[in-house]
């Protein structure tokens, strides 16, 4: 009989929380992700006494000086160690690491990970009172024409298109499944289903991006607790282990970023499966960070979901639907659910891990592919396997 595996150097996710992802929810971001930071502490049966350890990432739309500390404040906490991340939609996933570097390192024992924006309200209400990010493409991009995301996304996809006979069927069977999934999700920012003839008939944003190839404009908040596997099985939730965590970072600017038809999530993915002890064979279920349907169809390639080029047999007959091989993002996405950063990522991935999901969950899930991206074309990128205990 081979012995249990021990529990030393193991870690977790214990308590998740989320606020209602909406167009507007005419409130502050500081006031959105100290909500969600509540709703996490009570999911794990944790008190504001019992966390050392603070991590966050900066509202976009109003950056505040010590905003871990202004968190921290909020909820009663004096933490030991505390951080502001600053990684983008790469942030929630890195997240995860800090906070397991953190602990091995003996800096602090249960560590608090929550954000929140108010991006759509924001965008309706004008400037924020503390200004904005400067997203420095404004000094080196957009004066020769690139503006914003969508611009530098739409010129890999079309290489991509080029290159390897991507069609726009295929980024629209990406946007109809997330689509579906968000209709069974309650917190979701749209709820409607859409058909592929929706998808080709939405107005072009950027050639080749349609309307629905892009991510929403949300406010959202997130949160998660992460300890070790030794003080979880003290908690009321059932365990959800951290198998696997990696970051890799490559650029700053497009122009720096190479081939626009690859990523630098190949490189990440034999290292994040080796130390999962696992293959693509094995994934259940892939949250893919997905500012757009671009985004996802990389990384279904780069972690080895299908062959470069041949996206198509796994989209074919619903491959990444609920019913298919891969399910991928269950909740909707950025897509579908709300812009979230890719904080909600990670706590539909414990959901599902526990079996909380009800018409879109996905039976007998054991390991889960979480990914977060950060900048254009993923200049950062973290990557975890989630796992059922």
């Amino acid at each position: 009989m081979s012995r249990p595996r021990s529990t030393q150097n193991r870690y977790c996710i214990v308590g998740i929380g989320e606020t209602n992802v909406r167009k507007s929810s005419e409130t502050t971001s500081l006031n959105l992700a100290l909500r969600a930071a509540s709703r996490a502490l009570d999911d794990a049966g944790l008190s504001s006494d019992d966390i050392d350890g603070v991590l966050t990432d900066t509202p976009y739309h109003d950056p505040t000086f010590l905003y871990s500390m202004l968190i921290a404040d909020g909820l009663g906490i004096q933490p030991s160690y505390a951080s502001t991340l600053d990684l983008g939609g790469a942030s929630p996933v890195a997240a995860i690491s800090q906070a397991v570097g953190a602990i091995q390192a003996g800096l602090c024992k249960i560590v608090l990970f929550t954000i929140g924006q108010n991006a759509g309200t924001n965008y309706r209400q004008g400037p924020p009172t503390h200004g904005t990010l400067n997203w420095g493409y404004s000094d080196f991009e957009e004066p020769f024409g690139l503006v914003g995301a969508p611009g530098a996304y739409a010129l890999g996809a079309r290489r991509h298109m080029h290159k390897y006979g991507t069609t726009a069927e295929q980024l629209g069977a990406i946007a109809v499944s997330t689509r579906y999934h968000a209709s069974l999700n309650q917190n979701a920012q749209i709820q409607s289903p859409i058909s592929l003839e929706d998808y080709l008939a939405s107005p072009v944003i950027c050639d080749p991006f349609r309307l629905l190839d892009c991510s929403l404009i949300s406010d959202y908040s997130g949160a998660f607790i992460v300890t070790s596997m030794d003080r979880a099985r003290d908690l009321p939730q059932p365990i959800v282990e951290v198998a696997a965590i990696c970051q890799k970072h490559h650029h700053r600017y497009v122009y720096t970023a190479g081939d626009l038809t690859t990523s630098v999530c190949t490189q990440l993915a034999p290292k994040l499966y080796k130390e999962a002890g696992i293959s693509p064979d094995d994934v259940d279920i892939a949250q893919l960070y997905d500012s757009f349907t671009y985004t996802v169809l990389l990384q279904l390639e780069a972690y080895g979901f299908c062959k470069k080029g041949n996206v198509g047999s796994l989209l074919e007959n619903g491959g990444i639907g609920l019913g298919g091989s891969l399910p991928v993002n269950t909740h909707g996405g950025l897509l579908s659910q709300g812009h979230s950063n890719g904080v909600l990522h990670v706590t539909e991935a414990v959901k599902q891990l526990r079996g909380d999901c009800g018409a879109r969950q996905v039976k007998k899930a054991q390991n889960i592919l979480v990914t977060g991206g950060g900048g254009i074309l993923f200049a950062s990128h973290a990557a975890t396997i989630l796992r059922k205990i």
